[in-house]
């Protein structure tokens, strides 16, 4: 049992998103006494059939609960979304608590389902980061396997295939056919695997859309699906008076370089250091590292990356209420000489009130100029103090 950064409220009822296989439901049932918990749980075919049939069944069961029944969890609610209007109604007429789990926002969103309007807060879990894990952090591990929970659990090699594998038979079929989200399946299939391999790459619908058989709009809109059922996340281009010209287009990163790996079909490839591959995959694994910690601790962080039309790239810009851009160049080597970062001196010496740093994998921290290198996970607790209280 790993213990999560993510703190979960006990007095105010709250949705916990987050893709499959997470850990959403280990977490809750360590922070949530059992005995207090009304549990229902939509994967059950039996209790999804249930609620489809009869959503006003969960008032008659809610109103029935002992006064020691503090709290109803809901886990996969999205399967049925008209029960949130009965969960509307009982958190107004009692003082029960609901937790309500998610893996996909699709249906809620595009549905028009019952949010509760503020009645409940929104929190977000992700795979295991760095900090999380302690000790069993190893950094060639989580660049080739990623860092969902389950893995963790797997020592054999092929078992670990074999799970990644599974997963993304299991997200193809539980998230995307049995829920009629795509008309076609196949086309989708390769969709997934020339996404993955132009992961944390500008888009380019157009050619995505050639090599997959099928127009713009619809490569859009599989764009959509993967964020809707939060495999990815889009990263857009930095917008602000910043005087060169920046390409426009976004990235899109996927939530684990596990699974990504394996839409990619590359689980069986080695990544080798000093390689093009080892660096984009360090640079999506640092980016997956903020991403998480900003949602656990800085929420109100947004995220984005420069590319100017010569093509100097600043991997990572981050946007923090009340205190300088940060500005960060992801470097896979071993030694970070000022040579190696001159594009981003000179780049970032033009954005006014920047905070410009480097993250790497040297063990010395360094300064060139007025960028700041550290070591990389010395430079995440810098700008996350919060892992160390």
């Amino acid at each position: 049992m790993f213990s999560r950064f993510k703190h979960l409220s006990h007095k105010h009822s709250f949705f916990l998103f987050g893709p499959r296989g997470t850990g959403k439901s280990t977490l809750l049932r360590k922070k949530f006494n059992p005995e207090e918990c009304l549990w229902l749980d939509l994967l059950n075919a039996q209790v999804e059939d249930q609620f489809l049939r009869n959503p006003s069944d969960l008032y008659a069961m809610v109103k029935a609960l002992p006064a020691g029944v503090r709290y109803v969890v809901i886990d996969e609610i999205q399967k049925v979304p008209k029960v949130l209007d009965e969960v509307h109604r009982l958190i107004e007429e009692t003082d029960k608590i609901f937790v309500l789990t998610g893996s996909s926002a699709r249906k809620l969103k595009h549905g028009g389902a019952n949010l509760l309007a503020g009645r409940a807060f929104v929190y977000h879990l992700y795979p295991l980061s760095c900090f999380e894990l302690k000790d069993q952090f190893q950094l060639e591990d989580a660049l080739h396997w990623g860092s969902l929970p389950k893995i963790f659990s797997l020592e054999e090699k092929k078992e670990k295939e074999d799970f990644l594998r599974s997963y993304a038979d299991t997200y193809l079929k539980e998230e995307i056919w049995n829920e009629h989200v795509v008309r076609k399946l196949q086309p989708f299939r390769r969709f997934l695997e020339v996404a993955a391999q132009c992961n944390g790459k500008i888009i380019n619908y157009s050619n995505i859309a050639d090599d997959v058989g099928v127009d713009d709009k619809t490569i859009k809109e599989y764009f959509v699906i993967l964020e809707d059922t939060m495999i990815g996340f889009f990263l857009e281009s930095y917008h602000n008076s910043f005087r060169k010209r920046l390409v426009e287009k976004p990235k899109f990163y996927f939530f684990d370089p596990g699974v990504v790996r394996q839409l990619s079909r590359r689980l069986s490839v080695p990544l080798i250091p000093k390689t093009a591959a080892y660096g984009e995959a360090f640079e999506h694994f640092i980016i997956l590292e903020f991403q998480r910690l900003a949602s656990y601790f800085q929420p109100d962080y947004r995220f984005s990356f420069i590319r100017t039309a010569s093509d100097v790239e600043v991997d990572l810009v981050i946007e923090r209420p009340g205190k300088p851009l940060l500005c960060i160049e992801i470097k896979s080597s071993d030694t970070v000489h000022e040579k190696d970062i001159s594009s981003f001196i000179n780049l970032t010496k033009d954005i006014p009130d920047c905070e410009a740093v480097v993250l790497s994998q040297d063990r010395f921290m360094k300064k060139f100029s007025h960028v700041t290198c550290y070591p990389w996970k010395q430079g995440i607790e810098e700008f996350f103090p919060e892992i160390k209280t």
